[in-house]
Order: structure tokens, then C-alpha cells, then sequence
């Protein structure tokens, strides 16, 4: 890495060549409610402070700009091979790739951002995973995306709203039930509002991925919502900006 700026590592064993981090919003040139280090040029910041702080982040991890594979993320399933330069994004929630030098990334703020790696360090992915995208598959479809079992594939979960503060509607449950009974262990009543319910998207996402078959999971220990500091969130500032999640081979 060749600059300094506040990016979350993940913490796993990984392989060497595999590499990996979660930006916060620290470091950047972004102003207003997007301060500092916003990644996101979809939530009408200034485009010249966004490409700013992306440049900034290529120079931590040390690759070019165009390294990167942004996506336009939808809140769907759909899994890419990520571009090897810089393109139009994807309509996409979820890249992988087999070539060095090219980054899987994934934009949230306060949406579950998942990093995935190939034990033999072949092949590495990631996912943009909101309840929606969640509950329809989107994490066995990357995994699905992978030359090898999901057995074989380790995961790390990064940060996204915790369950103390993501209050969601009774047909939130009803969807998650409906494709998993034992996700009712991941919702409890909200005692402001008892139509209402607390859900866990890290024990959701643990859930999903488990039952695919990965043995080794990681993170899940973060909360956007109740980290302003760190962290944007969108379900707590509604005009915010975005970290990206991001991981690649060298």
C-alpha cells in the first residue's frame, strides 16, 4: 500500500497475493453531507471530489484508477466477471475475477458489503448485499460464481447497519421465512413499534451462507448507523455518501 488512509482490513487468513479493505468516510476532499472520502458518483456530490477520493484509494492500494470494477448496483442478483479497465459499470450487485490486478468492489452505506476469496487465492469476489438483494440470492450466486466449492471459499462481512438499529416491516420477515424458516432467529420485535421488527443482516447473510456450504466466516462486528464518525449511512442521513469494499489478487 503506498498511502495512508483509514481502510478497514479485513481480518481472516487470507492468502498473501489476496488483498482487501473497507473505506470509511475519512480521508477525502468530499464536503457537506459527504464528508470526506464519499466513493459514490450517483448521490449528486461534486463528480470532482469523487474522482478525487477514488484516485485516493487507488493510491493506497496501489493500482491505477481503472483497476477498479465499479458496478451500477440494483439490489439484484446479478453476478459479473469483473472488467480488467475502466468501462461502463455493470448492472450488477456482485463481480468475481480470476486476473490479477483487477478490484471487485461493492458501494454501501449501511448495506451489507461482502468480500469473498478462494482458499488457493484463484479467485476472489464481491457482493452488494441489502435485504432485498439478501433474501433473493445474491450471496449464492456469487458463490455459485466460483470454480470451486463453496466449502472452499472463505468470507468476510463488512460494515453495514447492526441489528439494534435496522427496523424493518413485518413483510421483510414474511419474505426471509418464506425461503428459510430459521431466519426468524434473526428478527425480534421492535419495542418502539410493535407492528415492526429488528433484523439482523449479518445472522442473515450468516444464514445464507452456511446453508450454501462455507465453513469460515468473518467481520460482522460493525454498525453504520450508530458510527457516524466512521462510517455514512443512508437509513440515518438519508443525502450521504459511499464506502467501498473492495478486493483483488496481485
Amino acid at each position: 500500500m503506498t498511502s495512508e488512509l483509514p481502510v478497514i482490513t479485513p481480518d481472516w487468513p487470507a492468502p498473501r497475493q489476496v488483498h482487501a479493505g473497507c473505506s470509511t468516510r475519512l480521508g477525502g476532499t468530499s464536503v457537506a453531507c459527504w464528508h470526506s472520502l464519499n466513493l459514490g458518483g450517483h448521490v449528486s456530490d461534486n463528480p470532482g471530489y469523487v474522482a478525487e477520493n477514488r484516485q485516493r484509494l487507488a493510491e493506497w492500494a496501489g493500482v491505477s484508477g481503472e483497476a477498479f470494477c465499479w458496478l451500477e448496483q440494483v439490489h439484484g442478483t446479478v453476478v459479473v466477471d469483473a472488467p480488467s479497465r475502466d468501462r461502463t459499470p455493470p448492472r450488477a450487485d456482485a463481480s468475481v475475477t480470476r486476473d490479477r490486478g483487477v478490484v471487485c468492489t461493492v458501494l454501501t452505506a449501511d448495506c451489507l458489503p461482502v468480500l469473498f476469496c478462494a482458499r488457493d487465492g484463484r479467485q476472489v469476489g464481491a457482493a452488494h448485499a441489502g435485504w432485498r438483494g439478501l433474501c433473493a440470492g445474491v450471496l449464492e450466486n456469487t458463490l455459485s460464481s466460483f470454480r470451486c466449492s463453496p466449502s472452499e471459499i472463505m468470507v468476510w462481512l463488512g460494515p453495514a447497519i447492526g441489528p439494534q438499529a435496522f427496523e424493518v416491516g413485518a413483510e421483510v420477515r414474511q419474505q426471509f421465512l418464506a425461503e428459510d424458516a430459521g431466519a426468524g432467529a434473526a428478527f425480534v420485535p421492535s419495542p418502539q413499534h410493535p407492528d415492526r421488527y429488528l433484523a439482523n443482516l449479518y445472522l442473515l447473510a450468516r444464514q445464507r451462507l452456511i446453508s450454501a456450504g462455507v465453513t469460515d466466516i468473518y467481520g460482522g462486528d460493525f454498525c453504520t448507523y450508530s458510527d457516524p464518525e466512521r462510517f455514512y449511512s443512508y437509513r440515518r442521513d438519508g443525502v450521504t455518501g459511499r464506502m467501498a469494499s473492495f478486493i483483488w489478487l496481485d
